[in-house]
């Protein structure tokens, strides 16, 4: 009985996969060479800035050069993870991106809900584009909407006087324990209907013939969205869960910056403030590197660690 080796199989197998991989990158050379661009770009403006990250394990000096900056190894990480500062910025960002991701998958899924359910096209239409136009402002103008509004003379504390919610008008913005959820709300006023956009469009790929059965067997209009849509949402909202939970400790930068003032400091900074307080405003170039390597090793065990739960889940992974 004739025998094939095993290393020889496993070589015919590898060949066997790259002449598929050539085959289709041939057939396919037309995108190839369509995504060169975004490839390169990536490369210089994602990869090669990755060498800065040296920074962090050096008493960098920018006078001088690569050669002749002094090593400092791990000792960076170590005055930031004893710096108490640090981890109160980091519960800040941790907060503050826990909120945004709850709150904008929650509304963004339920007014996709509510306005698949509308049946006057008109009236959607309205309601879709007032829902997405104040994702095209500007933070700095949104901010200062939400500054005026909550102003010790804005229309938040008039109306509260009057209806005799309040005694006299409370300095919103000066109470740090209101910080948070004012930026949470401030968040989901400016992107909920932008977030919708791909949870609509997610909806009109789910088969019209699976509401006319739910429809005959006498499921009302709520059965149809728990039992139906739902469920033909749930591989649009893993795969987003995915990508937001790779930016967990992105909790922005403008509106923490524009909101923020020395009253609500303990609650407004975040470790992009932190970064540029400690990297441009102190000088400190190596401690405020070693706080974003930080970041992104974080960034990246949530990102893999939700991808791996995806799979265990069942779902398709997505890297």
């Amino acid at each position: 009985m004739n025998s094939v080796s095993p290393s020889l199989n496993n070589k015919g197998t590898g060949l066997n996969k790259t002449s598929s991989f050539l085959k289709r990158l041939i057939q396919q050379r037309t995108l190839a060479f369509m995504c060169i661009p975004f490839v390169l770009w990536a490369f210089v403006f994602k990869y090669l800035p990755i060498w800065g990250w040296t920074m962090a394990f050096q008493n960098y000096k920018p006078a001088r050069s690569f050669s002749e900056q002094e090593w400092a190894g791990l000792k960076h990480f170590r005055i930031l993870f004893e710096d108490s500062t640090f981890y109160r910025v980091l519960r800040n960002t941790l907060v503050m991106s826990t909120l945004q991701l709850v709150l904008g998958f929650v509304t963004a899924i339920t007014l996709a809900l509510l306005l698949n359910e509308l049946k006057n096209i008109v009236f959607k239409r309205v309601v879709q584009t007032i829902s997405y136009l104040p994702h095209f402002i500007s933070w700095v103008v949104a901010s200062s909407i939400v500054l005026t509004v909550l102003s010790p003379d804005g229309i938040v504390n008039l109306l509260l006087t009057k209806l005799h919610l309040l005694d006299k008008p409370v300095l919103w913005m000066g109470k740090g324990n209101y910080f948070w959820g004012i930026l949470a709300g401030t968040q989901v006023w400016k992107d909920v209907g932008w977030n919708t956009i791909i949870y609509l469009a997610a909806i009109t790929a789910i088969d019209p013939s699976q509401y006319e059965a739910a429809e005959i067997d006498g499921a009302g209009r709520f059965q149809r969205m728990l039992n139906i849509t739902l469920p033909g949402l749930k591989p649009v909202i893993i795969i987003l869960l995915i990508m937001n939970l790779g930016n967990i400790l992105e909790s922005g930068f403008e509106p923490q910056y524009l909101l923020g003032n020395g009253m609500n400091l303990e609650y407004s900074e975040n470790l992009d403030i932190f970064v540029l307080k400690y990297g441009l405003g102190m000088g400190s170039f190596s401690l405020g590197t070693a706080a974003g390597i930080f970041k992104t090793v974080v960034s990246f065990i949530f990102l893999f660690s939700a991808n791996h739960i995806a799979k265990r889940m069942g779902e398709s992974r997505l890297f």
